[in-house]
């Protein structure tokens, strides 16, 4: 038996070794890209973050240093989807560190550049990690808020690591409010989300996450059953934190099954992983599993050191649910060493948190919240069935616009002949205007050329009427020379 277990672990060893090779091939492979100048920047930006993606859970330091080292690059090349999804990294590894105010810091960034180049990936991502600082500072209705958005958008865009992750999310909010039927039902909604894309990594989460709510629910053998599924598939990609959670689940089960000396191996365990990369968050979660495990041992001492250890630093890293619980074992401590006051100090902080976190508002938040996203939800769904007949309809009316567009032409070039005719028309009506224009001016002219000839003509008969005049004045005329001639011959 002895020989098979080194063997075993000997096997183990080598396939570990050979993962880390791999990986190690794959970050080599990834930094020569990067260092090529003759790539292209898109290329050598892809390389980089997903470097610094790599190291965002084993190593945040590291991630930080090489995300801002993209984030300067893609400045320079002027890229702001790189510098988005850099600000994310960012933020995501001092999420990791615990430091929720500076991790919200660069989750804002990276949403206000998502919304500036109106990309709608980086946006609901902004959402979903907005979402998760406040998760882990214990407000339930702005986590659940920011998470329906991130949803929403993500489903629009088709991607389903995404939404498989807000699914993953959204029932974590409900876990903390002990809905466990609504907890599990996402936590299966995700599940099937990352079995049609082989998402190992988020598999693992939903069995850790499945497994949480079987144990919240008693179910001891269900829980130690996910958890160790989840644990087995961690180990295979190197996921260090999350092996960590597990080994932390696993020490819970064995607590709650009375199996303290093995319970208390594990949170160790989880301890030093957490220690190692340097996460504060899941290194206060260990005090406080330590704390109160040693407080079921009625070693009272050693439950007290680890609290005060696990309060300063969940006041540190903003976690208000790990203070509360701290808290209570304080209080518990202090009643269980006769040290009363202390004792009820500790009491009245615990319950002040208790009803701070689960108040009634918050309850009421949450409803409202969920109610909004099921009504969206159920208009969507209304849409995508509507689709068909709206490619009917749209046929339809792509038809009728044909033959609009045939009627709307033919007025047109009717209108067309219309107006060219009208303008032939109108250009002859000019040259007659300007014709008749002529006559009319020549009319006057020889109007007024008679009118001239006639007074010349007048003063002529005039003239001649006049010399006349003269003349029958001055001479005699014939009649009368006759008639005096008749008159004197008759005289003789």
């Amino acid at each position: 038996m002895k020989q098979f277990f080194k063997y075993t672990l000997y096997c183990f060893a080598i396939f570990v070794s050979c993962i880390c090779f791999a990986q190690n091939k794959k970050i080599d492979s990834l930094w020569s890209v990067y260092n090529n100048n003759t790539q292209s920047d898109t290329n050598r930006l892809k390389s980089i973050c997903r470097i610094a993606n790599f190291y965002r859970d084993n190593n945040p330091d590291s991630a930080i240093i090489i995300a801002e080292q993209a984030r300067q690059f893609a400045q320079q090349s002027k890229q702001k989807k790189y510098e988005s999804q850099a600000f994310n990294i960012i933020g995501a590894a001092y999420m990791n560190k615990g430091d929720y105010t500076r991790s919200l810091e660069y989750y804002l960034r990276s949403l206000k550049i998502g919304e500036e180049i109106a990309d709608k990936e980086s946006i609901g991502a902004s959402y979903s990690n907005i979402g998760s600082i406040y998760l882990y500072q214990s407000n339930y209705p702005k986590a659940l808020e920011y998470y329906l958005q991130g949803l929403k958008i993500l489903e629009q865009t088709g991607n389903k690591k995404g939404v498989g992750n807000n699914y993953m999310n959204i029932g974590i909010v409900y876990q903390y409010q002990s809905n466990y039927p609504k907890t599990l039902e996402f936590y299966l909604k995700a599940l099937k989300t990352y079995e049609e894309i082989s998402d190992k990594h988020g598999i693992e989460n939903c069995y850790n996450n499945i497994g949480n709510v079987y144990y919240y629910q008693a179910d001891y053998p269900k829980a130690l059953e996910y958890f160790l599924d989840q644990l087995k598939i961690a180990e295979e990609i190197g996921a260090k934190k999350d092996i960590g959670f597990s080994y932390g689940n696993i020490g819970n089960v064995y607590v709650f099954q009375s199996d303290y000396p093995t319970a208390l191996a594990y949170f160790l365990k989880q301890l030093e992983i957490a220690k190692e990369i340097r996460d504060k968050q899941n290194v206060a979660n260990c005090y406080v599993n330590i704390s109160s495990l040693y407080t079921k041992l009625n070693n009272y001492k050693r439950s007290v050191l680890y609290s005060d250890s696990a309060l300063v630093l969940s006041k540190e890293i903003g976690d208000i649910n790990n203070e509360r619980l701290v808290y209570q074992f304080l209080s518990e401590a202090y009643s269980k060493t006769n040290r009363y006051k202390e004792a009820y100090e500790y009491h009245v902080k615990f319950k002040t948190l208790t009803d701070s976190i689960f108040n009634a508002e918050n309850s009421k938040q949450l409803g409202d919240l969920k109610t909004q996203f099921e009504v969206e939800k159920k208009e969507a769904e209304l849409k995508i069935k509507s689709e068909a007949e709206q490619e009917k309809l749209k046929a339809v009316v792509d038809e009728e616009k044909k033959r609009q567009n045939v009627i709307i032409y033919s007025v047109a070039g009717v209108l067309l002949i219309v107006i060219v005719f009208s303008l032939f028309l109108f250009n002859r009506f000019r040259v007659t205007q300007r014709q008749k224009t002529v006559i009319e001016k020549q009319k006057v002219l020889v109007d007024n050329a008679y009118e001239s000839l006639h007074e010349k003509n007048k003063e002529v008969m005039d003239s001649i009427h006049y010399a006349r005049r003269i003349q029958n004045a001055l001479i005699t005329s014939e009649k009368y020379i006759a008639n005096q001639l008749n008159r004197l011959m008759k005289n003789n």
